[in-house]
């Protein structure tokens, strides 16, 4: 069984900095693309940033030049460094992880989900 157990989430002043953390636990073999995501009220999940196991990003356009999205793959770690941070990234965050995993003898390639982490931003 894999899980993604995110953490750093909280209340924040517009122009101030968070960050975000996500580990991944279990039944590994290894892990693709890492990412976060964030949906705010009313609106549907959005890709924030991605990042592969070999380095390569992608950020959304609103987040470029704020964010820097980083991960450890000795530890199965993803950070999200959240730089000026505006009203408008107010979201719940949700930790991504594309996971091969050992399932019965054999591996598998799932997409795996945190529970998400609430990012407040007041103005």
């Amino acid at each position: 069984q894999v899980q993604l157990v995110e953490s750093g989430g909280g209340l924040v002043e517009a122009g101030g900095s968070l960050r975000l953390s996500c580990a991944a636990s279990g039944s590994i073999f290894s892990i693709n693309r890492m990412g976060w995501y964030r949906q705010a009220p009313g609106k549907q999940r959005e890709l924030v940033a991605v990042i592969t196991r070999g380095g390569s990003t992608n950020y959304a356009d609103s987040v470029k030049g704020r964010f820097t999205i980083s991960r450890d793959n000795a530890k199965n770690t993803v950070d999200l460094q959240m730089n000026s941070l505006e009203p408008e990234d107010t979201a719940v965050y949700y930790c991504y992880a594309d996971i091969t995993h050992y399932s019965g003898g054999y591996t598998l390639a799932d997409d795996y989900w945190g529970k998400g982490t609430r990012v407040t931003v007041s103005s």
